[in-house]
C-alpha cells in the first residue's frame, strides 16, 4: 500500500514539473513572438499616431485656407465685373 501511494506521490511531482516546464516554454515562445513582431513592425516604415494626427490638423488648416482664397478671389472678380473692364496694358514708349 505504501509503494502505492509512493508511486502516485512521485508521478504527481513529474506531472508538476512537466506543466512547470510547459508553461515556461509558453512564456518563451510569447516573448519571442513578441520580439520579432516588433523588430518587423520597426522595419515598415510606419508613422506614429501623433505625427498622423499633426498632419492630419495641417491639411485640415489648409483646406479652410484654399477656401478662404476661393472666396476673396470670387469677391475680386465679383467687384471687378461690376466696375469698368479691366484697364488694358499700356504700350511702352517708342524710341
Amino acid at each position: 500500500m505504501q509503494s502505492d501511494k509512493r508511486i502516485f506521490d512521485d508521478l504527481s511531482k513529474f506531472l508538476n514539473g512537466v506543466a512547470g516546464t510547459v508553461a515556461g516554454m509558453g512564456r518563451e515562445a510569447e516573448s519571442n513572438f513578441r520580439e520579432r513582431t516588433r523588430e518587423w513592425v520597426a522595419g515598415m516604415d510606419l508613422v506614429s499616431r501623433e505625427e498622423f494626427e499633426a498632419v492630419k490638423q495641417m491639411a485640415a488648416t489648409a483646406r479652410a485656407e484654399a477656401e478662404e482664397l476661393k472666396a476673396r478671389i470670387a469677391a475680386l472678380e465679383a467687384a471687378a465685373g461690376k466696375g469698368k473692364a479691366p484697364a488694358k496694358p499700356k504700350a511702352a514708349p517708342k524710341k
